[in-house]
């Protein structure tokens, strides 16, 4: 039996404004043709379809397309399970119908583990794989709260909790599987921050439960599992060292931070229980550069990337004294007529000058983000007549962040 396991495809990200659309078009296109080229008999999807809990049309129409494709193809069996960025509700809603087409759908858990356990069975009908489909474990699904709890007891509590759980459903699968002989791979799944786990700067990643703490050591995951597909960190690795243990990562860079860093989807070939698992670099859709310099580097580094004809999208770390106005029109003017586009420039002037307002007594994180903004608008020397007006609208800004966060946690349940 051939596995592949893939996640994160966060469809519908944008990356500073850009939509992504032609990358995430590019990279199921791509997989699809993975999947029918290597003969690969079941897709395992970790958590994080989708970027949002509302993802908008063209990004619904992008994966259920590419289900239809997989329809025609020698996948018999596709396992979908929902991640924190999903809405288990939305991913939840066509499962039945998609039950039929032999694509398994579990958006959140569910009051029985049995519902998690799922058995595959080959073209001849035979069992070929057991599969505990264990999704995002929402905070609220494993930890009872208690008044007066610390932070120490909240985390845990989330880590017995998810050791529970994956005990008691591995424990049904493991049944399962005693009755049909014991010679077939045991395959979990899940979405969560494994201790020790690899992050990179920008790349969205963020705690999932009450703090770092809360991260679920090797110990959580029974031996009996043959292989065990994670989702939620953006970087291909493996768990505590363990072979059988793995993150494929992000199919795509999901920011600048990510830049250069080689994708893979991850093959697993099983005999019996045993499995070989082969990397599967994805090519890269839409290349990302960072750069960084005085004027005169930067536009050197742009001339040389022109010259190679890249199409890349540019992160610029300004480093100079120039102010902001004349920074974006020379960067403009080095990118006009290529293929390169800028989609953020970053300048540090602004930070220092706030910064040298700052008594010896004072550090950044003793301000509030209001007084943070009143020393960069000091910075600039902008008229006290158009402040309250530009204090409204930074105001309203950081609400609009707020609420975001706050729906998606009272969404989400984190």
């Amino acid at each position: 039996m051939k596995i592949l396991h893939t996640s994160d495809w966060h469809l519908g990200r944008t990356l500073y404004g850009r939509s992504r659309y032609r990358e995430f078009e590019s990279f199921l296109e791509w997989l699809s043709g993975i999947i029918e080229s290597q003969g690969i008999d079941a897709l395992f999807v970790s958590g994080d379809i989708f970027d949002t809990t509302t993802p908008g049309n063209r990004t619904q129409e992008l994966y259920y397309r590419f289900l239809q494709r997989l329809f025609r193809s020698s996948c018999r069996h596709v396992v979908v399970t929902g991640g924190n960025h999903d809405s288990p509700t939305f991913l939840d809603a066509p499962k039945l119908l998609l039950r039929e087409f032999d694509v398994h759908v579990l958006g959140a858990m569910t009051d029985k583990v049995e519902d998690e356990v799922l058995l595959l069975r080959d073209a001849r009908g035979q069992p070929e794989a057991v599969v505990c489909a264990v999704p995002y474990l929402r905070d609220r699904d494993i930890r009872s709260v208690e008044p007066g709890e610390g932070v120490e007891e909240k985390n845990r509590k989330l880590i017995e909790g998810v050791g529970r759980h994956y005990a008691e459903v591995t424990q049904v699968a493991d049944e399962l599987r005693n009755s049909l002989g014991g010679n077939i791979p045991l395959i979990a799944t899940g979405h969560l921050f494994a201790a020790g786990g690899t992050t990179v700067e920008g790349d969205g990643v963020r705690e999932i439960y009450v703090g770092s703490l809360a991260r679920i050591a090797v110990s959580a995951f029974p031996g009996i599992i043959d292989y065990l597909a994670l989702g939620h960190l953006h970087v291909a690795q493996k768990v505590g060292g363990a072979d059988r243990l793995r993150y494929c990562g992000s199919p795509i860079p999901m920011g600048f931070g990510e830049a250069g860093q080689q994708k893979l989807v991850l093959q697993v070939d099983f005999d019996g229980r045993s499995g070989r698992i082969t990397e599967i670099p994805v090519p890269c859709f839409q290349p990302l550069e960072r750069l960084s310099g005085s004027l005169d580097e930067l536009s050197a580094s742009i001339a040389a990337l022109r010259a190679t004809g890249s199409t890349a999208w540019l992160e610029i770390e300004y480093r100079g004294d120039e102010p902001a106005s004349s920074v974006q029109e020379v960067l403009d003017g080095a990118v006009a007529g290529s293929l390169l586009e800028i989609r953020r420039i970053r300048s540090n002037r602004s930070v220092r000058e706030a910064l040298r307002q700052i008594s010896e007594a004072e550090t950044l994180e003793q301000l509030d983000r209001e007084a943070v903004f009143l020393r960069c608008l000091d910075s600039r020397g902008t008229d006290e007549s158009v402040r309250p007006l530009l204090m409204e609208y930074y105001r309203e800004v950081v609400r609009s962040i707020d609420e975001d966060d706050a729906m998606s946690e009272a969404r989400d349940g984190i």
